[in-house]
């Protein structure tokens, strides 16, 4: 059953009251009025290409919604562990079998590398190397409905890496291999890719080329839009949402799966990279959203001065925006690198401004000022009913240290949050992280547990993911962190 939060009556009243108690923690924005206590949901429609939403990709879904349909380990105290990978490990996906899939880059080397875990204690089953590219190369990736991992390597082979069972050992290996050829320029990488609901894959490189391959028949199809891409992509029924550096694109594909640009919407890229950020312009994937088929809006953070805007577009309209409203007001400047959760009519968004990266992707511009204090938080923003315009519920000052995902089955926001000293030297040293629940209604912290001190639990601002059972699993600097309810 879908999270809903009420909407009237005497639970409300108390989700007001208790809001407007709340001017000593730091929070500020509306109230829990009519739109505080909006219900969330439904996700995005499944995918038939991809496993379950939720926990098919880094961001959840193919409409990288950033929520899920099952529960998290909750508020109640947890139990956690790590599987030391000496590898950040920013896309964890779980099977329909339930083993735990991550795609994971070495520190050393930077080598992509697939690792199969046990779901029942995170131990490292078996792992795969793979030929490297960019750093974005090992990056994004998605689970198919048949639980193999698609990613493309170095040399621009779209790969099927499956998980096979021979007595009992388990091997991973490439169970398909398909060649994008002269569709990806010499030098060039990819960085996002999406299976639409015609089972094509879509991608899109550094460069900015955005193209789909059958992998039935090899046919690559492919166009330049002469723009970067530092994000994924996403799709949902009939559209393929693709954000540039300078502009989001909105497309579909021609009968012999060629795309075909529906609309550009440019944005304001700001004068410059922000520290915090990893590239010159938004730092967000687009995300599909909305409250009838979960696919109506669909939305960006662009890369204002000071504050960031976040824009929200009618998918089937064009390139007006229904809104563009500042986020994360609470601190003089801010920014984001950290895809959105959007769900229902409700975006949230957190800050990253100042966030130390261990590394930048090749070409990066310096940033402006070279370096930043990092103070986290999120903002909540809220679609009218009318598809109006937008307003700001909430703004939170919680210092989230990891991308949140939204569980629709329990109805809280789950992420990593730090304390301490996060400088660049402070993030990987003194700095102490926690399992975090937020209350979405209010944008409170609801529980917090300790889970240990520097770069072994630094979570880079990547994204769990709720494995049915409610465990989640935290991709970190040098591994996973699994986390559940304790028994």
């Amino acid at each position: 059953m879908p999270f809903s939060l009420p909407t009237g009556g005497r639970l409300a009243a108390l989700a007001l009251s208790f809001t407007v108690a709340l001017g000593t923690t730091g929070l500020t924005g509306a109230p829990a009025s009519a739109a505080a206590v909006a219900p969330y949901g439904p996700q995005p429609p499944q995918n038939p290409f991809t496993a379950a939403n939720g926990a098919a990709t880094m961001h959840g879904d193919s409409a990288s919604s950033g929520t899920t349909a099952s529960p998290g380990p909750g508020t109640a105290a947890v139990d956690y562990s790590r599987t030391a990978l000496a590898s950040a490990c920013p896309t964890v996906a779980v099977g329909g079998d339930g083993y735990v899939i991550a795609l994971c880059t070495t520190i050393f080397g930077r080598t992509p590398t697939v690792h199969l875990l046990d779901p029942a204690t995170g131990a490292d089953l078996a792992s795969l190397a793979l030929p490297k590219g960019s750093l974005f190369g090992g990056v994004y990736a998605y689970l198919d409905n048949a639980d193999r991992l698609v990613v493309v390597d170095g040399n621009n082979n779209l790969l099927r890496i499956g998980h096979h069972r021979d007595g009992s050992a388990w091997t991973l290996r490439i169970d398909q291999s398909t060649p994008l050829g002269s569709a990806v320029p010499a030098g060039d990488n990819i960085v996002g890719l999406t299976p639409d609901w015609d089972g094509r894959v879509w991608f899109a490189t550094s460069g900015g080329v955005i193209g789909t391959v059958d992998t039935g028949t090899g046919s690559v199809r492919a166009i330049s839009t002469g723009e970067g891409v530092q994000n994924s992509i996403s799709t949902v029924p009939g559209r393929t949402a693709v954000a540039t550096d300078h502009a989001l694109y909105l497309l579909s594909a021609a009968p012999d799966g060629t795309p075909v640009v529906d609309w550009r919407a440019p944005y304001d890229r700001g004068p410059a990279r922000k520290p915090g950020q990893l590239s010159w312009g938004t730092g967000t994937t687009p995300s599909f959203f909305g409250p009838g088929s979960g696919t109506e809006y669909v939305t960006i953070v662009d890369n204002a001065a000071p504050h960031g805007n976040l824009l929200v577009y009618r998918a089937s309209g064009g390139p007006e925006p229904v809104c563009r409203i500042p986020v994360l007001t609470q601190y003089a400047r801010s920014g984001t690198e950290d895809a959105v959760i959007a769900s229902g009519r409700s975006v949230f968004v957190t800050n990253t401004y100042g966030y130390p990266y261990p590394a930048l992707p090749e070409g990066a511009p310096a940033s402006q000022p070279s370096s930043a204090n990092f103070d986290g938080g999120l903002s909540r923003v809220d679609v009218t009913p009318e598809g109006t315009g937008c307003e700001v519920v909430w703004n939170s000052p919680v210092k989230s240290a990891a991308l949140p995902r939204l569980s629709l089955a329990d109805g809280k926001i789950y992420t990593v949050s730090v304390t301490g000293p996060t400088g660049s030297a402070g993030l990987n040293t003194f700095a102490q992280y926690h399992h975090s629940v937020i209350d979405p209604a209010t944008g409170v912290q609801a529980a917090s547990s300790y889970l240990g001190i520097g770069l072994v639990y630094n979570p880079l601002q990547m994204r769990g993911t709720a494995g049915p059972d409610g465990t989640l699993y935290q991709g970190t600097e040098t591994g996973v962190v699994r986390i559940s309810k304790r028994r």
